[in-house]
């Protein structure tokens, strides 16, 4: 498979985007956090696909003004009445609010009610919610069953654990090319069960990279995973010189629905990669858009953040509020298609390409050039055009007559 200058199409991505379909499928059941086993073993299976050097940062750990929290893993949680579960975190991992403290009580429907979550325009579905830097607890599910709970006493249990000696975990897969200068492909490996955002970047950047690495190409790639806002925050603290001196990046994540190849521009605007990605999506698909920055986002916002300012744009299809289905139970396999997942693959595909073709040549001679045709120096055929042209024109000759003349 050659990505550097042949699969520049989404017809040419179809093949893989099955591949890409069946790793979504074999991570969409983890449940991941900002730290965590799921994040362990959401990394152990893209490593299957290709090599990668793990991290592990651990919990308070300075990283600029923030901190690495706490390492949060969960064994089981659920609500029971008459000792039958009608909440279950098995059943569906969005059931649990992620980074809920420990529970273990029987209260009433009255004071459980302020930690249930619901999403009243779309009764069926269940939310996702976290509170990663606020100590609190909490269960989701469908309006339809948090209206129909009857009032009485309910057994509550969530057993997790928040551990202060634990870590942060992230990796990176390093592509060498045939220069050092580095291109960093950046997605966020923190969500749980939701299928576009972002089983879809993982599983395009891991058979990205795979492809990748069958190549040589000009510059070196650098392919990092990490939780999404504090774990780019963490790999950008621990290699800032490194960042500094990036050519370029791009962030990849919610890939699969059914929107238009969106391209963020980076802080700056106008760099290479902005007009690179601009160029590439409205080339691939007729309602693609280009969008401005704005500190609202994924893992851009550090990137692009004013005291690195890097050139990284980023690609998405639908981000955000943008499909209803966001941050939802929604979000599942049925949302993600193969040709979404190939389109962008083939964007990616045409974004480094350019990337990695564009080069300014330097000229290293510092004498003036050589003797040109005929024994004369190029500056003095033109002269010496220019004027037997002049006079061919007074003595009404053709301009041929005049090239004849000066050869």
């Amino acid at each position: 498979m050659s990505v550097l200058g042949s699969k520049q199409t989404a017809e040419a991505w179809l093949g893989d985007a099955g591949r890409m379909l069946a790793l979504m499928r074999e991570l969409y059941p983890i449940c991941r956090s900002i730290t965590g086993q799921g994040v362990r073993d959401t990394l152990a299976i893209v490593g299957r696909h290709i090599p990668l050097e793990i991290s592990e940062v651990p919990s308070g750990t300075p990283v600029f003004d923030w901190e690495v929290p706490a390492e949060w893993n969960v064994r089981e949680a659920y609500i029971a009445r008459n000792g039958e579960r009608i909440v279950d975190f098995k059943r569906h991992n969005l059931h649990l609010v992620s980074y809920s403290t420990p529970v273990r009580a029987t209260m009433t429907l009255e004071e459980l009610r302020p930690h249930l979550h619901s999403l009243p325009d779309h009764p069926e579905w269940i939310p996702y919610r976290t509170s990663y830097y606020r100590r609190n607890w909490g269960f989701c599910l469908p309006h339809r069953q948090l209206m129909a709970l009857v009032p009485g006493e309910y057994e509550v249990v969530i057993d997790s654990t928040l551990n202060d000696s634990g870590s942060l975990t992230y990796a990176e897969c390093v592509v060498p090319g045939e220069s050092a200068e580095e291109v960093l492909l950046s997605t966020h490996i923190c969500h749980p069960s939701l299928a576009n955002d972002n089983c879809a970047g993982i599983a395009l950047m891991t058979l990205f990279a795979q492809a990748l690495r069958q190549e040589r190409p000009r510059l070196t790639y650098r392919f990092l995973f990490t939780p999404g806002t504090i774990g780019s925050i963490t790999w950008l603290s621990r290699n800032t010189e490194r960042a500094r001196a990036l050519r370029a990046g791009l962030v990849v994540g919610l890939v699969g629905n059914s929107g238009p190849l969106s391209f963020k521009r980076s802080r700056r605007g106008d760099t290479e990669i902005d007009r690179i990605g601009t160029e590439v999506v409205h080339g691939l698909e007729r309602t693609s858009r280009v969008l401005a920055f704005s500190p609202y986002g994924y893992d851009e916002r550090q990137y692009c953040s004013p005291g690195f300012d890097l050139a990284v744009g980023r690609l998405t299809r639908y981000a955000n509020d943008e499909y209803p289905e966001y941050h939802s139970s929604a979000d599942n396999m049925d949302l993600v298609s193969a040709g979404s997942l190939a389109g962008a693959a083939a964007a990616v595909a045409g974004i480094l390409t350019r990337v990695d073709d564009n080069r300014t040549h330097r000229h290293f001679l510092r004498a003036c050039r050589g003797i040109g045709k005929r024994q004369r120096r190029p500056h003095e055929m033109n002269m010496r055009h220019r004027e037997v042209q002049g006079c061919c024109s007074v003595l009404g000759l053709t301009r041929n007559t005049a090239r004849r003349l000066v050869h």
